[in-house]
């Protein structure tokens, strides 16, 4: 029988910020998973990823560090790659989108669009921000989100409620650049006209058909992602931009391209197939052998990235010709951490390379628990207390328990050798035939994306033994020698049952099979043989075990709890810290000390005080909020800090000519900032 061929790619990783749990829970621990279980399967797969290290996200990320997008994508780059090979994600590449064979396939890629008139260049009015004289890309405006109203909504999507927005859909938006409203300004860019798709696009996502001829199983296919595309299709489908007014990314290789770049979401899926051409380059294979033909592609993503996996990718796909179109795209919804949604800009996560620094000897813990929790259907959520509690009670108490059982039981009553197996009873009929059963049922799981459920079938051939053994009690028979072959049946099965646990626990619980296979001195990693009755001959040695999970103690949920906390009240407390500024920047501003010789209040203004202050160079008017807090009796004679180079400004008739400095806690309260020492008006602030 052929096997079907499949190219899996995970989401690229933006290369602006670490991993945290939620993009494993929802991309690469279940890409994971599906691979190694094809690969056990023998089927033909490749396994792509990459960083994407384009669009404004990048650029943002470098101006808030002060550092060159291209340094961003190093760092982040390394440290993401790093966690992925820590925590034993089998990519066959995980490649990257600055790199020059990516350059090159997506302008080779935009050009054949572009020859075969698959773009309408436009002339369209966008958002320009008129103090940093440009154009903004998505990611540099913010705004009200039309849907569900969250203020903070980025011009390209929501990420509280997932909607797929373009930056004009925003209410009252901002530029993150300057913080103010941006203008409308005239520009020129090459569009891709999805609504002359719309047909094909129904009929290929609702069921599975192009043209009338079968091209994917349409019932595998989740609900949020064929709801979420027939919402758009429903909607009708609008042209969208190709290219971006931006510096950095893949410059749009055709005349008129000059100071543009490919749009991110036409870059960052070409970086899949510019990764298999490295790849293949590297392994002697032809790329367009995992990108034409009779093969399968599955893109696991997040549910925010279901329009761009599900409909615009589709598109540039099929306009290109001769290329496959995605067979399914599991997408994942959202989890959630201790009763809060991950957040990145809040710091309100658990970051994957900081879990792995900290608990080397506990990965296999966190994938069970999260492929546990794993939001296939809907959100979940991630607990410390979950994750305590699934640890002990399931992998230590019964995976662990029946495997040690089983282990030092044949240690301690046959030398471990593997003992005869004799007359079977009922009861070791019924659980002969139950084991051989779990490994279909398994795989009818994960060939249909059902990879939580196929974990906990899985655990049920743990469950299983653990049940056995506490059933038939071989400690107890053992010690009637009548009962010698009756022992040593239940034992033998006990060893079968431990060898199809190295066998089906390969995809999900990689590192704790290979230290099954260690025990047993066996090894397979073909699925095929999942199920059999006879994989450890009698007579077979086997090995003393060691434990294989250490329970996790109330100290660790109470650490990683105490973070967390740290974490909300640095958050409450404290504002953000602003992007940074340059020095040149910063030595701009002339600020001083200097002294209130008069303060009255500002007529009609209950807030407001208007200062007389001697500058050391002069004396001159300020005008300040600070009436709530002090009154003109308790400010005379205050040295305080002055920025003094701000432009005029009129505040309720009267002329404010700097401002006070004044430092706020938490609650509002004021305080001037005045030096220790007694220095005088004029001095300067360094």
């Amino acid at each position: 029988m052929t096997k079907e061929k499949f190219t899996v790619t995970a989401a690229l990783p933006y290369a602006n910020g670490p991993l945290h749990l939620g993009h494993v829970a929802g991309v690469y621990l279940p890409s994971d998973i599906f691979v190694r279980f094809l690969r056990m399967n023998n089927h033909d797969v490749a396994f792509i990823c990459g960083s994407d290290e384009h669009g404004a996200a990048i650029t943002l990320r470098a101006k808030k560090e002060g550092i060159t997008p291209q340094e961003i994508v190093d760092k982040y780059n390394g440290i993401i790659g790093k966690a992925f090979k820590d925590f034993d994600i089998s990519f066959d590449i995980f490649h990257r989108t600055s790199s020059e064979i990516h350059h090159e396939t997506a302008k080779d890629f935009f050009k054949v669009l572009d020859d075969k008139n698959q773009f309408t260049k436009e002339t369209s009015e966008q958002y320009y921000d008129e103090e940093f004289n440009q154009f903004l890309a998505d990611r540099y405006i913010t705004g009200t989100c039309p849907s569900c109203k969250n203020e903070d909504a980025y011009g390209d999507q929501c990420e509280k409620c997932g909607s797929a927005l373009s930056p004009t859909d925003l209410i009252n938006p901002k530029s993150t650049l300057s913080g103010k409203t941006p203008i409308m300004r005239s520009t020129s860019h090459w569009y891709l006209p999805m609504q002359n798709h719309e047909k094909w696009l129904k009929e290929w996502v609702k069921e599975g058909t192009l043209d009338g001829v079968g091209q994917h199983d349409a019932s595998k296919w989740r609900n949020q992602v064929v709801g979420q595309c027939m919402s758009w299709l429903d909607n009708g489908l609008r042209p969208r931009a190709m290219t971006r007014d931006l510096d950095w990314g893949v410059k749009v290789p055709v005349e008129g391209g000059d100071g543009k770049v490919l749009y991110v979401w036409l870059d960052a899926p070409i970086g899949y197939i510019s990764a298999t051409k490295q790849w293949a380059k590297e392994n002697n294979k032809d790329w367009k052998d995992y990108w034409t033909g009779d093969r399968k592609l599955v893109h696991f993503i997040g549910k925010d990235n279901i329009v761009f996996h599900a409909i615009i990718f589709p598109i540039l796909l099929k306009a290109h010709e001769g290329l496959i179109l995605p067979d399914n795209v599991p997408a994942y919804e959202f989890l959630n951490l201790e009763g809060d949604k991950l957040s990145t800009s809040r710091n309100w996560a658990v970051w994957l390379h900081e879990y792995i620094e900290a608990y080397p000897d506990k990965i296999d813990e966190l994938k069970y628990v999260l492929t546990s929790i794993a939001p296939e259907t809907k959100d979940s959520e991630f607990t410390w207390k979950e994750f305590q509690t699934r640890v002990n009670s399931e992998l230590a108490n019964i995976l662990g328990n029946f495997v040690n059982r089983a282990l030092v039981l044949t240690q301690k009553y046959y030398n471990g050798n593997v003992p005869a197996l004799g007359i079977l009873t009922d009861t070791d009929k019924d659980v002969i035939a139950t084991m051989e059963a779990i490994p279909a049922r398994i795989s009818k799981l994960v060939y249909d994306y059902k990879l939580r459920e196929a974990q906990a079938e899985a655990m049920k051939l743990a469950r299983l033994g653990n049940e056995y053994l506490a059933e038939t009690e071989p400690w107890k028979m053992v010690k009637d020698p009548a009962n010698a072959e009756r022992v040593a049946t239940i034992m033998n099965i006990a060893i079968q049952i431990t060898a199809n646990l190295s066998i089906v626990l390969q995809p999900f619980l990689p590192s704790t099979a290979e230290k099954l296979s260690e025990f047993l001195d066996f090894k397979t990693t073909t699925w095929e043989n999942a199920g059999k009755l006879d994989l450890i001959p009698e007579g077979h040695s086997t090995h003393k075990p060691s434990i294989l999970f250490q329970k996790i103690e109330d100290s660790l949920v109470e650490t990683e709890l105490e973070k967390l906390e740290a974490t909300k009240s640095i958050e409450t407390i404290f504002d953000p810290q602003k992007e940074n500024a340059s020095f040149d920047e910063f030595s701009k501003m002339d600020m001083r000390l200097g002294t209130i010789v008069d303060a009255e209040k500002v007529k009609k203004a209950d807030k407001l005080l208007k200062l007389t202050v001697n500058t050391g160079l002069d004396t001159r008017t300020i005008v300040s909020g600070i009436a709530k807090h002090y009154s003109p009796e308790e400010v005379i004679g205050k040295t305080v800090t002055v920025l003094m180079n701000l432009p005029p400004r009129k505040i309720r008739g009267v002329e404010s000519q700097g401002m006070i400095l004044m430092a706020e806690d938490n609650d509002g309260n004021l305080s001037f900032m005045s030096p220790e020492k007694d220095f005088e008006a004029g001095c300067g602030i360094h």
